[in-house]
Parts: C-alpha cells; structure tokens; sequence
C-alpha cells in the first residue's frame, strides 16, 4: 500500500485484524477453547448474532470467519439495504454453493433495523445452510431480532472495549509502519494514549480515527518525529481536554466534588461534577457504585427508595451505555440530591463493627439458639423462647443480644423522612415489650 492510498483509507479500516491473533478484547470468545475461536481455527463457521457496543468489532470478527473458513464474504446493511438485496445475495450464494461448493457468509450491520418481514425472509436459507448469517446489532436481540431467527442462531454478546484494550490497538496502529502510522515516525506516551482511550468510551473505531487526525495535527521536533500532545489530542477532537487522572488526585477530587455536593443537597453542584467526571472520560459503572453507596451512607431509611433508584440507574446504565444511559445517572444524582439525608444507619453500622472488634465472639443466648437436636434441648438451646406470632401485634419484651452488651444501642433514627417514621416505630414497639 503505498502512502497516497494510506490516507485515503482510515486508519480504522486500515489496521482492521485478519487474524484472531491480531485482534484484541473479547476473550470470552476468541480465547483458548472459546466458540468463536473453535468455529476459525476448525473452518466451522455458524450462524450468529453479534450483539456490542460500537467498535468492539463486530465487522471485523466476521471477516476473520469468513477468512479463515475460506467462505465468499458478503455486507450489507440494514440501513440501506431491502428484501431484494437479501433475495440476490442468496440467490447468488445458492449458485456459488452448487458450482463451486463455497460456502457465503452474509453479514448484516444493524440486523435490528429489519422489520419482521425482512428478518423472516432469512429463515429458510438460514435453516438449509445456503447462508451462513453473521448479523451485527448494537440492541438487545431479544427485543429487536424475531424469535424463530433468534432460534436458529447463537446469540454471542461483545463486551465494550477496556481502556487497556483501546491503548493496546493505538499502540500497535503508531508502531505498524505497512498499514499504520508508523511510515510517520510518530510518538505518544502511555499516558496520551490513555487520554485518547478515555474518551473513545471503548469504541476502537473512534480511538483510531482520533489518534490519526491527532499524529496528522501534532508537531514536528528538532529530530523529526511527530510528537503526539494533550494540544494535538484537543485540536482533533475540537473540545477542550479537561484535566483529569483516573488514578490520581484529580479523579479523587472530582468524586468527593459529586459526593459532597449530593450530601449537601445542591442539585445543580451535583450535576455539574457528574458532567465533568462522564466528559473526562471517568468509568460510569464507577459512578454509578459511589452513588450507591451514598444512598445508604447518606440518605439511608430516611428515604428507602434513593437505593432503588441507585440501583436502576447502574442498571440502565449498563443496559443502554454511553450516551443515552448518561440520562439515567443523571435522573439518580437529582433524586439522591434533592432526598432527605440521615447517617444513621452508617453511624449505626460503624458502632456495630466496633463493638464486634471489641467484644469477639461472645456466646448467643441460650433462648435464641437453634435446637435441632435432643441433646441441645436437653443443655437448654431454645428454652424459654417466645414466638412473636403469639402475642398481640407479634410484639413481645425478650432479649436477643449477648448478656455483655445488651443495654446497647447502635441505630438511632433522624427525625427527617421516612426515617422519622421508623424511630416512632421503634419507640412505640419498646413502648408495647415493657407492657408485655
């Protein structure tokens, strides 16, 4: 490939793998005794739905099939594409089967953009193998691929890309000299590759692209190499590169910037501090984990429901990704913001610990024990419990704390929220135990 036909092709297309070997992520399938790693190295190709984030390599896995199992090789998208272009493509693999017993991959991008009576017209040639379907999606395929394609297919999910992963792919595109950028005599260190890999958000497509226009934009030094900058990084991009270091000080500020915020009821501070964390390239699913965590440090029994909604914003998140999933981590950090706060149950939970570091293993009183066999009822293990269900409002005064500690209080509910309710239950149902 000569250099003229280097920049007309993009990088991305350029350094796309050949191999399983060359190619990088995705190890619960490419690995060692993995399906898709079976279905190249024994020519075994089967029909599949690759289900992924963009630029995880859905088109570039199902080029390496079709390589390695010596099978014609198809595209077609469903953006642009018809039943007609289906019936021809099959047409035409029904005839190069019959002729020169060569198998057709057919792979389909956005198989999910088909409606029912396109995805139904694959059915029979999928079934009697005059195609081989790879179809690529980046939605749910229980949802938008129909049950009897489904069926005759396997489902093989792609994980998005780590930031190792997308490091990884920069470096080897800076260091191949036939289809990267290393005729270039280019250079970036870790750490840059590192910027470029945070905000390709696990796309290896748009990292490639990135590092190309940001080589093509750096400056040359006094020895003639390209030296790639946080500037060139910020002109390809055209954004301003915010400051951040996922390891280091900055990311340290940032989170305890979005925690204390939240803690202080300041929606607008909260969602400033959550911006600048998703556009610096911070992992969300880390995000989504602080806030968690805050809705029961934080807020605790004085709202129950700010768990819920921690929980449903990481899982939405991790359903849809980047960028509409952003949405979700938003709607969470404005719910918890705005929730009435109590650490009570984090003060609760810390004398707990303590007394237990304290204390060691002191005994369970005998009452409470559980006696599953003659010999413990005998030495008294259950004797004198008294079950609740019996008495007026399952309410009755028993202990059930070790004899050493039991005046102890750890949990002492707010007066705020929800949790206000729980301390007038607590009182009253010590109220009812001392009249039992």
């Amino acid at each position: 490939m000569t250099q003229k036909q280097k920049k007309s092709v993009p990088l991305a297309e350029r350094m796309r793998p050949a191999t399983l070997d060359e190619f990088v992520g995705q190890e619960h399938l490419t690995g060692p005794g993995m399906l898709l790693r079976h279905m190249v190295d024994c020519s075994e190709p089967a029909s599949i739905i690759l289900w992924g984030p963009p630029g995880t390599g859905k088109t570039t896995l199902a080029h390496i099939i079709a390589t390695a199992s010596g099978s014609a090789f198809v595209a077609l998208s469903a953006v642009t594409a018809g039943v007609k272009d289906v019936r021809q493509v099959i047409a035409n693999a029904a005839e190069l089967q019959k002729v020169q017993g060569r198998r057709t991959i057919l792979f389909v991008d956005e198989i999910h953009r088909f409606n029912k009576a396109q995805q139904d017209a694959f059915l029979p040639h999928v079934e009697n193998g005059d195609i081989i379907l790879v179809g690529a999606t980046t939605e749910n395929p229980s949802f938008e691929v129909v049950s009897p394609l489904l069926s005759r297919t396997k489902v093989l999910v792609l994980n998005q890309l780590c930031e190792n992963d997308i490091v990884t792919i920069l470096h080897n595109a800076l260091q191949d000299a036939e289809r990267g950028l290393g005729w270039l005599d280019s250079e970036a260190s870790p750490e840059i590759l590192g910027i470029i890999a945070r905000y390709s958000q696990g796309d290896a497509r748009v990292a490639l692209n990135t590092l190309e226009l940001s080589v093509m934009l750096a400056e040359i030094n006094a020895a003639g190499r390209r030296c790639i900058t946080a500037e060139s990084i910020k002109n390809a991009l055209q954004k301003k590169m915010l400051r951040y270091d996922k390891t280091g000080e900055e990311h340290y500020n940032l989170i305890s910037a979005l925690h204390k915020s939240l803690r202080g009821s300041d929606t607008d501070a909260a969602l400033y501090w959550l911006a600048r964390m998703l556009a610096a390239g911070e992992d969300p699913l880390f995000i989504a984990r602080r806030l968690i965590r805050f809705a029961s440090e934080d807020i605790g029994n004085a709202d129950p429901r700010a768990l819920h909604i921690a929980l449903d914003a990481r899982d939405a998140f991790h359903f849809i990704g980047h960028p509409e999933g952003e949405l979700a981590l938003a709607q969470a950090v404005a719910y918890l913001a705005t929730a009435p706060k109590s650490n009570a149950l984090y003060v609760a939970w810390q004398k707990a610990t303590r007394m237990v570091t304290k204390t060691g293993s002191l005994p369970v009183p005998l009452h409470i024990r559980n006696a599953p066999t003659a010999l413990m009822q005998d030495l008294g293990y259950g004797s004198g419990y008294k079950y609740e269900h019996n008495y007026d409002e399952a309410i009755v005064d028993q202990d059930f704390m070790p004899e050493e500690i039991a005046k102890e209080q750890f949990y002492r509910p707010s007066d705020r929220g929800y949790e206000k309710i729980v301390g007038e239950r607590m009182q009253y149902m010590a109220g009812k135990k001392k009249r039992t």
